[in-house]
């Protein structure tokens, strides 16, 4: 690993970047990755921050991705994730290497293993970024991440509705904050291009295939519109595991619609799907701060989400998409079928959420956002990590 960099202070010497080191789950279906992934990119450009991205090798890490990160110039380093203590023992060299100012432990539960490694290397800084308003944290877990909070300089959710569910799991008020992710805008830019009446009338959900995700609910959803006469085309993108997309195959012959629906797998033109279809779905059960919907919003889709947290602060019901009740078919079918057959509401609906998504949820005001708090902190004297 190279030197830390410097760059020219204002009066003419030098000033040694403040060192970030990112570090998050090295499976790439979650949004956790795709954040940090996106910060490290944009802190490329900073005159304030030099970034590192640590990823957890899992065993689905994708061996192309990695060699995609590296062609893009991205700086990055890979540890083992066969173990725990293998995780933190190779976090801690990398550590005493790069020696980061600040360590951002992204995502459960690498936040328990990133910040334990940040306190055996004695990284002056430590903060946890949640991206979930949901996790499955046991009370051992519990027990850890309380006692870690104690020694951490900020918690932030990645929205207001994950930041109240650590409020809830007994964070520290005063130091958990909610910093809103933020997506590239760039594969959008040709959105206004495809208008929405010239579209594929048709749906795009984009989500793993997981507990979290409701696909089960949007095949029903389906099935009901091809029962109103809608016969409505549906892409359900995304990876998981078999276990939980097998029983979705299966759901959309017994509904009778399987001549409908495409699962195409993990797709690496979303942007374009995006763009050439009218409609863009997220039915969930949980979220922290769903990138897939913003994407469909930069897209220029007119938009329907479960009305969970996360979703709701995307989503002003009946101004920039729709909100629907959580695993209701009814309700679900219902708003889509407005949209369909109401092309001057629809299209109004997606305009302007394509304006929220440009206006509000850019990678650059995230950035901005992180970068203020490192710099903060960096002016900070380390916190004290012995304290109860």
């Amino acid at each position: 690993m190279t030197a830390p960099s410097r760059h020219a202070a204002p009066d003419g010497g030098s000033q040694r970047r403040i060192r970030v080191l990112h570090f998050v789950t090295g499976g790439f279906s979650g949004g956790a990755t795709q954040v940090a992934v996106q910060l490290v990119r944009a802190a490329r450009d900073s005159d304030a921050i030099e970034p590192l991205l640590v990823l957890r090798r899992k065993r689905q890490t994708p061996a192309a991705r990695l060699e995609e990160l590296q062609r893009d110039g991205v700086p990055m380093a890979v540890v083992p994730g066969w173990s725990h203590a293998a995780t933190i023992l190779a976090l801690v060299r990398l550590c005493r290497q790069f020696r980061p100012d600040v360590l951002v432990a992204h995502g459960f539960s690498e936040h328990l293993w990133g910040r334990y490694a940040g306190l055996l290397a004695k990284v002056p800084h430590l903060v946890h970024v949640e991206h979930n308003t949901r996790e499955r944290y046991t009370r051992w877990r519990l027990l850890q991440s309380r006692w870690l909070a104690r020694r951490t300089d900020r918690i932030v959710g990645c929205s207001e509705g994950v930041r109240l569910a650590l409020l809830e799991m007994g964070m520290p008020p005063e130091r958990t904050v909610a910093i809103p992710n933020g997506i590239r805008l760039e594969p959008f830019t040709e959105a206004d291009a495809h208008p929405w009446r010239d579209r594929v009338p048709g749906i795009v959900m984009v989500a793993r295939f997981s507990k979290q995700k409701d696909h089960a609910t949007l095949l029903h959803a389906l099935a009901l519109l091809r029962q109103h006469g809608l016969r409505v085309p549906l892409q359900l993108a995304g990876g998981g595991k078999d276990l939980h997309r097998a029983p979705l195959e299966r759901l959309a012959g017994q509904l009778g619609v399987a001549d409908q629906v495409e699962f195409p797998g993990v797709v690496r033109d979303v942007p374009q799907r995006l763009m050439q279809h009218q409609v863009c779905v997220l039915s969930t059960h949980y979220e922290g701060m769903p990138l897939a919907l913003l994407e469909g919003m930069a897209a220029g889709c007119a938009v329907v989400g479960s009305a969970v947290p996360g979703v709701r602060e995307v989503i002003e019901d009946g101004v920039n998409g729709v909100l629907v009740p959580e695993s209701d078919p009814e309700a679900l079918a219902s708003a889509l079928e407005d949209l369909l057959r109401d092309s001057s509401r629809a299209a109004a609906l997606a305009a302007r959420a394509r304006r929220t998504a440009l206006e509000h949820h850019s990678r650059e005001r995230m950035h901005r956002d992180y970068e203020a708090l490192f710099v903060e902190l960096a002016r900070q004297p380390p916190r004290t990590r012995d304290s109860a």
